[in-house]
């Protein structure tokens, strides 16, 4: 994925200069530009705002500099912050060579810089050409071009397959993303399929995604020293889902395609892991299904028999992201990890709760919740904890079985699919469960609309600093 990077490796002649100002140091800056840049910056209106920017022009012809404003300090929610000031740079800026002039002195505000100019560089090409490319950037000489491009590049992977629709992005076509990916990064892979599944005691997997042409999966990598500590990493890859018998309408299910955003987000996290040689042993964990309908559908009031052993009665078929990331949870206490994370676009509630820029957080441990609200603010990649309130346990009871996977309430639906879960997660395992859109519903700078990653730089920074190797 290198040769989609919007950097060069040195300036060129015709690089130009890339000055980020405040609006502070705006008068200042205009006492050291030319009488004419000065009227021009004038008479154009340019007040440094948080990404406005300013192409001055040099005496010759052609342009001389390009002024961009940028805030004094990083808002706590992003929104107009540094890191979307930048983002949002290359895709706005005329196509050509820039470089950063005056050159950040600090490593990691060049870092941060780098990895903003290639997440706002991202377009989806698959099916046509881009209108246009995005701007290059010289690389800031102090940033640590490895950390930069990694990230980069494993927001490009999740967002790709996110992007890409379910006909060309199925179960099979996942778990064939993950074996690639586990190839290049020297990866064990497993991939259990269709009528294996039950045999081995994935019932729930194989229930959800037993009526669709495409057969279902538990896709499984696995990498590190024994001697360390496991990590696991679970995603949710429902690849479409229809509701099932309970069948969504035409605009509930218009975004589907992006209903295995959870499982891209975890290979997206796992790609960071192991390029950085985090001192872990990671399993990765996709249950990968379609949620389609035929005469052998998952029909309502249906008791399936979990992984673990606990029965499941379906009180709606269109909550099947919860059964399938039960029966990823029993494979991985099975291993015993020392902290689980997951990802899923679990459900609408939590839309409803924080909208599609603030994914929620449930967490079984106050310092693991504290550390990734903290890394999540540091990183411009946010999400707010939401409770996992005992009290409304009791309304995923069943009169049949061990548990519904729905309340009969329309309360709390975020906080119940979490109690559900939980109930999956193995005894002493620090577990957080961040419910996500992966989709920007709109355009703005940085992130177009499409395919988004959501708190995976949040949480490699706290693996980073957990483990570091």
């Amino acid at each position: 994925m290198s040769d989609r990077l919007p950097f060069r490796p040195k300036k060129l002649a015709s690089t130009i200069r890339l000055a980020a100002i405040t609006r502070a140091e705006l008068p200042q800056f205009l006492k050291s530009a030319s009488a004419a840049q000065r009227r021009y910056a004038e008479q154009s209106g340019f007040k440094a705002g948080s990404g406005e920017f300013l192409a001055l022009p040099a005496r010759a012809g052609g342009i001389d500099r390009v002024v961009v404003g940028v805030p004094a300090q990083e808002s706590p929610d992003g929104a107009g912050g540094l890191f979307w000031s930048w983002a949002g740079l290359p895709m706005r800026l005329p196509a050509g060579s820039y470089r950063l002039d005056p050159e950040p002195q600090d490593p990691q505000l060049a870092t941060r810089i780098a990895v903003a100019w290639g997440i706002g560089s991202y377009v989806f090409d698959r099916y046509r050409k881009a209108a246009r490319a995005p701007a290059q950037l010289v690389w800031p000489a102090r940033a640590d071009r490895a950390a930069a491009t990694a990230l980069i590049e494993a927001d490009a992977f999740a967002r790709d397959l996110i992007n890409t629709p379910a006909e060309d992005m199925g179960p099979g076509e996942l778990a064939d993303a993950a074996r690639a990916m586990a190839r290049e990064l020297g990866m064990q892979a497993k991939v259990t399929v269709g009528e294996a599944l039950r045999a081995q005691g994935y019932n729930l997997i194989h229930a959800v995604g037993r009526a669709a042409a495409r057969e279902p999966r538990l896709i499984e990598l696995n990498w590190g020293d024994a001697r360390h500590p496991r990590v696991t990493i679970v995603g949710k890859g429902v690849c479409f889902d229809t509701g099932g018998l309970g069948i969504k309408p035409d605009a509930g299910m218009k975004l589907m395609k992006k209903d295995m955003g959870g499982a891209a987000h975890a290979l997206a996290l796992a790609r960071l892991v192991v390029q950085a040689k985090l001192k872990v042993r990671l399993q990765v964990l996709v249950p990968a299904v379609e949620n389609s309908v035929s005469g052998n559908s998952v029909r309502p009031l249906d008791v399936i028999r979990s992984k673990a052993g606990l029965t499941v009665e379906i009180g709606h078929t269109d909550a099947e992201g919860r059964l399938i990331l039960a029966d990823a949870f029993a494979r991985a206490g099975e291993e015993r990890p020392e902290l689980m994370v997951d990802f899923a676009t679990l459900t609408g509630a939590a839309r409803v709760a924080l909208g599609p820029d603030l994914p929620a957080l449930f967490c079984n441990d106050d310092t693991l919740a504290r550390d990734l609200l903290t890394t999540g603010l540091e990183q411009n990649d946010p999400m707010w904890l939401m409770p996992l309130w005992q009290a409304y346990r009791p309304r995923i009871d069943s009169k049949v079985a061990d548990l519904n996977n729905v309340s009969d309430s329309p309360f709390a639906g975020a906080s119940i699919a979490a109690l559900f879960l939980q109930a999956f997660v193995p005894a002493g395992v620090k577990w957080a469960h961040i419910d996500l859109l992966a989709w920007s519903p709109w355009a703005r700078p940085g992130r177009p609309e499409g395919a988004m990653l959501q708190t995976v730089r949040s949480a490699f920074a706290l693996l980073s600093r957990r483990y570091a190797a």
